[in-house]
């Protein structure tokens, strides 16, 4: 992003901003208080429609942070068996580089393996796609100098 490391930061350490860059069809609504930025061990619970209207909790504990270069978010209740999520910022010429590593799996394996690729993997794909176009749109596009 075409953006000082700080901005990209607080953009990103301040959960109220994760509404604007998820998909209005998942119905994403956060239910918590958020009075902070994020903090190692902060609770953030939301209220998703991530497949076929099916309306779920889900709730994620920020687990680390260190400030301008990372954080990383799990959840502790939602769809998945495990959803660890790795944020990484880094200064490069003329901006950030923001990185996302998601590690996950899902729960009930037969099904599940079956669903991954038809409708999961794409989902997910799709989700962190209109997250890009909205940074573009809010930030402007990277342009190697």
């Amino acid at each position: 992003m075409p953006i000082r490391l700080e901005e990209a930061w607080n953009f990103f350490s301040n959960p109220s901003n994760l509404k604007e860059i998820t998909p209005d069809y998942m119905g994403f609504n956060i239910i918590s208080s958020l009075d902070h930025f994020m903090y190692p061990g902060q609770i953030i619970s939301y209220k998703v429609t991530p497949l076929f209207g099916i309306n779920m909790n889900w709730v994620t504990e920020i687990t680390h942070v260190e400030q301008n270069k990372f954080f990383v978010d799990e959840q502790r209740i939602g769809p998945y068996k495990i959803w660890h999520h790795k944020h990484f910022f880094k200064k490069i010429s003329n901006g950030v580089e923001m990185t996302d590593q998601v590690h996950y799996r899902l729960p009930l394996p037969i099904v599940a393996n079956r669903f991954h690729s038809l409708l999961i993997k794409p989902k997910l794909k799709e989700i962190f796609e209109y997250r890009t176009r909205v940074l573009v749109s809010r930030f402007g596009k990277y342009e190697k100098s």
